[in-house]
């Protein structure tokens, strides 16, 4: 019993004990809390009060930024009233100007409508005046006619007749002042482009030398014996025709002792042949093998010598950049002739000259010899292309890459193109000298006959000629004429004409004097 009581005892005692325990722990809870809530109440207060100092720092700024405006508003509005105030006067001033203009165009719509009057009048005035001109006119016309009909009574010829006859005379006495006038520039200008242009080309053939060449159509090779010709025919002729066929040369045996002769215009072939030839005989084993073995043989050394004389003339010129093939071209002319001058050095001459007279005018001295040095390029192709030379060697010139001032001069140096450029007018220039130096140049007896027989011509289609004398292996030309068809002024026209056809239709190295003669006889008998 007593246990069970002790027992209870405890367990009381054990529940305050528990009651207690929760009890302080429901206290320190309860005083957490309070504490929790005290700070979320500053932190909340602390807030708050933040919110309120930026509000009053928002209202602040705000009434600021509105005060600012209203005064900027305010300084704008006084300005637009001043503006306005300025418009205002600026109209008044303007008002008042109108008004005085309106004022002066009134007076001078007064003036202009007293001065309309006066016009009116006046022109009513002239109306009569007009009606009396033209009654005065009509007057007139009839008496012109009158006096007209009467001198062409008298006259015996018809106004239009008249008319006629007074033009002819006013254009005689016209084209008589116009060849007096051009007679005394002619020779003013004449005088002078002479002077200087004598000058620059007697300075340019002094300084210059060369050499003078024979002009053949064949070639003549010696051999050691008579007995040689029959060899080099063969049997029943099969080494000749083998020759032939292979070089495309000519092979001429007669009774020349010891010598044939090989015939071809493209020289340089002839030259292959001659070579070919020449090794045969010295080998002396001809047959059509051996033949064209040797052949190909010359052909390349030949080849190579044109190749080498091209480079020879480009260095003595000091030209540069010049394609290979055209190099080639220009090395063959080397076997080339025209009228007895060999091409090559022609060319050679023509660039020192074209170079040397564009030094004295100060142009391009290496562009003129370029020009000179390939102006006649088309030669080399005159045996295998139709066409003139100076358009041939253009169009060569033009495919290996030459300039256009190049191209022109060589197109140009014959007149073919019209001229466009100095150069090309320095490389005819060169061209004529090289050409028509003494002792350069000689042509053949029937083209030389046929200018003859062309200059005398042209000479005789003109008006007024009575004879004409090719004279100085057609270096000058003698036209006379009747003096009662031609006067002094004619002659001098007839002259310029002439000699302008001839320039025309004729090539001819140098120049042609045409020297027009008129003579007037007066004889009478005494008794």
């Amino acid at each position: 019993m007593e246990t069970a009581t002790a027992i209870l005892i405890v367990g009381s005692v054990i529940a305050v004990a528990v009651v207690l325990v929760l009890v302080e722990l429901l206290r320190r809870s309860a005083k957490r809390r309070s504490k929790a809530e005290r700070e979320l109440e500053e932190q909340h207060s602390a807030e708050l009060a933040a919110a309120r100092q930026e509000a009053a720092s928002i209202r602040e700024e705000a009434q600021r930024e509105a005060d600012e405006l209203r005064a900027h508003a305010q300084a704008e509005t006084e300005q637009a009233e001043q503006h306005v105030d300025e418009i205002n006067s600026e109209l008044g001033e303007k008002r008042l100007d109108l008004e005085q203009r309106e004022a002066r165009l009134g007076q001078r719509e007064a003036r202009l409508h007293v001065e309309n009057r006066a016009l009116e009048s006046r022109q009513y005035e002239l109306s009569r005046q007009e009606a009396a001109v033209a009654a005065k006119l009509v007057e007139l016309e009839e008496l012109e006619n009158s006096r007209q009909a009467e001198l062409a009574r008298v006259a015996g010829l018809t106004p239009e007749d008249a008319k006629k006859e007074l033009v002819e005379v006013i254009e005689g006495q016209a084209k008589r002042e116009a060849a007096i006038k051009a007679r005394d520039i002619e020779r003013e200008a004449t005088e002078q482009a002479q002077a200087r242009a004598r000058e620059i080309i007697t300075l340019a053939i002094q300084r210059l030398a060369s050499e003078q060449t024979a002009e053949a159509v064949v070639s003549v090779l010696n051999l050691p014996g008579d007995e040689m010709k029959g060899r080099i025919i063969g049997r029943e002729g099969r080494n000749i025709r083998a020759f032939e066929q292979i070089t495309g040369v000519n092979v001429i045996i007669d009774d020349t002792p010891e010598a044939v002769l090989l015939s071809c215009f493209d020289p340089v072939r002839r030259e292959i042949a001659r070579m070919t030839l020449e090794e045969l005989v010295l080998d002396g084993r001809i047959h059509p093998h051996r033949i064209e073995e040797q052949y190909h043989k010359s052909k390349a050394e030949v080849e190579n010598v044109c190749q080498r004389a091209g480079e020879d003339a480009l260095v003595e010129m000091g030209i540069s950049d010049v394609h290979p093939d055209l190099v080639a071209l220009l090395g063959r002319l080397r076997y080339r002739m025209s009228y007895g001058q060999n091409v090559l050095q022609h060319l050679l001459e023509s660039a020192h000259l074209a170079g040397i007279m564009a030094a004295e005018l100060g142009l391009d001295v290496q562009l003129a010899k370029r020009c000179g040095l390939l102006h006649d390029i088309g030669k080399a192709l005159t045996h295998e292309v139709e066409g003139s030379h100076a358009l041939i060697g253009a169009e060569v010139a033009r495919r290996y890459g030459e300039s256009d001032d190049v191209v022109h001069a060589i197109e140009a140096h014959h007149n073919e193109v019209e001229v466009r450029s100095v150069e090309a007018v320095l490389t005819q220039a060169a061209d004529a000298i090289s050409g028509s130096r003494p002792g350069a140049r000689r042509e053949s007896l029937e083209a030389y006959v046929k200018r003859l027989e062309r200059l005398e011509e042209i000479a005789m289609a003109q008006e007024g000629v009575e004879k004409v004398f090719a004279m100085q292996a057609g270096r000058e030309v003698r036209v006379m004429v009747q003096p009662d068809e031609v006067d002094d002024l004619q002659a001098q026209v007839l002259a310029r004409d002439i000699a302008k056809q001839v320039e025309e239709e004729l090539t001819y190295p140098g120049q042609i004097r045409i020297t027009v003669v008129r003579e007037s006889r007066a004889s009478e008998f005494a008794r």
